[in-house]
């Protein structure tokens, strides 16, 4: 095959060992997050957001823009905005008229920031509970919000609780195990939330509830407005008229309905695409009224985001072209829309977009772009992804994006095929994402293949699709990872005696499940991964608590069967273990006691380990010296020969030319 004039000036360079100009620090730099993107209501030209650093040890802030206008910066350290219900949090904050109220990260307490930017608590000191989804009512001057009360000797109790000016407290809502999303109707006669009870996620059954508030305040019995069998909800939404929308999967897909009346759903969309999200996180909206009456959505399908105006008679979803293919967030503002968009060149960024004439597929719309988490240089030759189906075990077919070596001066040489790099996301009832992502195009600018996977479970596929993995994890996720693998060497693309395998938490335990059970891969690294199913069980913290009898049953000889742990003279090939020593959700003796099993049989382990990080990394000099021991730990274990030297990593028994013991 003839080269290219391009492809001849390229440097010849052995795959994994191509000098990046993408650092660990760049990762780092890129690790600033949006969440909660919202509007003023009585300013609804006026943008808000959570905004989370990891230059500032991952404090969040909430920042405001208005149109044209700098984006300002509302609080000032020590304050962070962030909620720890259900130990991932959301919605942090409410704002109305320049008022804003927020939940304090280091005591979960309610604040509330007058316009003049002064600062006073809300809830008293004695006051235990945590608070998340914030939502304030202007008719009756007080706040709504899911809370998280500690029990002694029991798990929390969840709620959903009215907080008034004085910091009084009074409960809306109890007896379900858990809560979500209270929305207001416009004129704050109407409150309505989901619930559900365990063992049950909200992804796999939720309950719409209603109550009716009075005009001097009071809060009416609650009544079930919907509870389907098996049938998940997401993100109830009022109508300017007063109309009440929902998202469900009642037909695989998570569509939108209008809620007609007690047990009455009219659906209106018919798309084999999700217009939900799974709810880890409150506050996560995917449709918007504007303020002509328009109704607009997101929904996902084969892993990319489109944005569209539903048709209010005929449910037809008609697409807006946004160059974009991950999106989230979406808003109305008094002109507009406003989302959080990215797609595979441009990292996450704030933009307002705004109409120009004409309707329909005529209507042009303009773009004001915000804020973004990072800036990439021009010079940067970016891997795009590509959608993966390949058949997988038992028939079934799996998903995944699949990047492709990229750089602008580097080419491989001609007979050699590049490692392979498996990500497996978290959840594992989550899905990978198009948007730029610095981890992964720092492997790719370096020589590495990427398979980010989407294995059985995943989301973004439909509801049959996300229930694959129940009673089957650590079997689906395995195999998809080992059938993607295998397909990717087929087809001649990866070097099949070179695969890695990397993931954090659920992706932690996929990791250490595949080195354990399969020999797919020479190596690979646990984030915060989980190595004792049983442990877990026992340590975990509520949200998650009956998680696993979805997923994996209750007969405890199976936990024993899945868990990397208890069969750890199973694994022999290198693995390193990334541990926060504050995690509650994956208690970091999980990580010891692996690494400790793998030592102690002379497998090459390496342990880094971050006494100031809990589940997730947020500061930034973790965030970078993590990505940096990954690199080393890769160049050592496969015996890379690169000149881009690594950082100084220890990995215990590995013997130069051997990683296996015996």
């Amino acid at each position: 095959m003839a080269l290219s004039r391009e492809m001849m000036q390229k440097q010849t360079c052995p795959y994994g060992c191509w000098p990046s100009p993408i650092t660990p620090a760049d990762i780092a730099a890129a690790g600033r997050k949006f969440a909660d993107l919202k509007i003023d209501p009585a300013a609804p030209a006026v943008l808000y957001w959570n905004e989370r650093r990891p230059e500032e040890g991952g404090r969040s802030t909430i920042m405001r823009q208005h149109p044209g206008g700098a984006c300002e910066d509302l609080l000032a350290a020590p304050y962070s905005a962030r909620s720890m219900v259900h130990e991932y949090g959301g919605g942090s904050f409410a704002v109305h008229a320049g008022v804003l109220w927020f939940v304090n990260g280091t005591d979960q307490a309610l604040y509330r920031r007058d316009r003049q930017g002064a600062i006073t608590r809300i809830t008293s000191a004695n006051d235990p509970a945590r608070y998340a989804d914030l939502q304030y009512d202007p008719v009756h001057d007080c706040l709504f919000a899911v809370a998280e009360t500690p029990c002694t000797a029991h798990e929390p109790r969840a709620s959903i609780v009215r907080i008034d000016a004085a910091g009084a407290v009074q409960t809306v809502a109890a007896g379900h195990d858990f809560y979500a999303s209270p929305r207001l109707s416009p004129g704050a006669d109407k409150l309505v939330w989901l619930a559900w009870n365990h063992p049950d996620m909200p992804w796999d059954n939720t309950e719409l509830w209603q109550a009716a508030i009075a005009p001097d305040g009071r809060i009416g019995a609650g009544t079930c407005l919907h509870a389907g069998e098996d049938e998940s909800l997401f993100g109830p939404l009022f109508a300017p008229d007063g109309r009440l929308f929902i998202v469900s999967d009642a037909d695989n897909w998570w569509n939108l309905y209008r809620v007609a009346g007690a047990r009455d759903l009219r659906q209106l969309t018919r798309e084999q695409a999700e217009f939900g999200v799974p709810q880890w996180i409150f506050g996560q909206d995917t449709c918007a009224f504007a303020a002509d009456g328009r109704l607009f959505a997101l929904a996902s399908a084969n892993g990319f985001w489109r944005l569209g105006e539903v048709a209010g008679s005929s449910g037809a979803f008609a697409d807006l072209a946004v160059a974009a293919t991950h999106m989230e967030q979406l808003v109305a503002t008094a002109d507009g829309l406003a989302l959080v968009l990215a797609d595979a060149s441009t990292a996450p960024r704030i933009a307002r977009l705004s109409a120009s004439g004409g309707r329909g597929e005529r209507e042009a719309w303009s773009m004001e772009v915000v804020r973004t988490s990072a800036d990439v240089a021009q010079d940067v030759l970016l891997s795009r992804p590509e959608p993966m189906a390949f058949p997988t075990a038992n028939g079934d077919t799996a998903h995944a994006l699949f990047y492709a070596p990229a750089h602008a001066e580097v080419v491989g040489p001609a007979q050699e095929r590049p490692p392979l790099l498996i990500k497996c996301h978290g959840g594992p009832t989550g899905a990978t994402s198009t948007a730029l992502d610095l981890r992964i195009q720092y492997w790719t600018s370096r020589g590495y293949a990427v398979l980010d996977v989407n294995y059985r479970g995943s989301t973004g596929y439909g509801r049959a699709y996300r229930q694959k993995l129940n009673g089957a994890w650590g079997i689906a996720d395995v195999e998809d990872c080992v059938y993607g693998a295998r397909q990717l060497a087929a087809d001649g693309r990866i070097d099949a005696a070179r695969i890695v395998i990397t993931g954090s938490s659920a992706g932690g335990y996929t990791v250490l499940s595949v080195l354990t059970f399969t020999e797919l891969a020479a190596a690979g690294a646990s984030y915060y991964g989980i190595a004792d199913l049983q442990a877990l069980l026992a340590t975990t913290h509520k949200f998650e608590s009956r998680y696993l009898e979805r997923l994996i049953g209750e007969d405890p000889a199976v936990f024993k069967a899945r868990s990397p742990l208890h069969h750890a003279e199973c694994l022999a090939c290198p693995v390193l273990f990334l541990q926060g020593q504050q995690d509650k959700i994956v208690p970091p003796d999980q990580a010891a006691h692996m690494a400790a099993a793998l030592r102690a049989r002379s497998v090459p382990v390496a342990q880094v380990n971050f006494a100031d990080e809990g589940h997730g990394f947020r500061r930034a000099e973790n965030i970078s010296h993590a990505i940096a021991a990954e690199q080393s730990f890769y160049q050592q274990v496969l015996g890379l020969d690169c000149a881009e030297p690594g950082m100084a990593l220890a990995i215990d028994n590995l013997i130069l030319g051997k990683s296996t013991p015996g």
